[in-house]
């Protein structure tokens, strides 16, 4: 099991209409674009400042590079499933939600969990990625 841990900034508004795991889920998906591109150090960038403070930014690009490029080129991602939660285990309280994508590369297909958490500011950012 590869674990990558990982927080994203990428801010996107919560609209009114949308619940947290809508929002969230743009976020992440948003967020994976970049991790897609091999944009690790934007991918850092954008990551909630919890990540930021625990992983820092050369240590991010390094272990990701080692866990995604292994397995090629994106093929297919499909949503699995979306749970919002307060309190998962290892983290700060504070609201999260828990992403996990059915995954297909060009090597190997692989369960991805992307964990978005709402900031001081209201807005999504990633907290934590995961291969398995």
């Amino acid at each position: 099991m590869v674990v990558v841990s990982m927080a994203l900034t990428l801010g996107l508004p919560a609209w009114a209409a949308d619940t947290d795991e809508v929002v969230a889920t743009k976020n992440a998906a948003a967020w994976l674009v970049l991790v897609d591109q091999q944009k690790y150090g934007e991918s850092w960038d954008a990551a909630a400042k919890l990540f930021q403070d625990t992983v820092a930014r050369d240590m991010w690009k390094d272990a990701l590079g080692a866990a995604r490029e292994p397995l090629g080129k994106l093929v297919s991602r499909r949503l699995k499933s979306a749970e919002s939660r307060t309190s998962p285990p290892g983290a700060p309280d504070a609201k999260y939600v828990i992403i996990q994508y059915d995954t297909s590369f060009e090597k190997k297909s692989i369960v991805e969990t992307v964990t978005p958490m709402q900031e001081a500011d209201g807005s999504w950012k990633v907290s934590g990625y995961f291969i398995k």
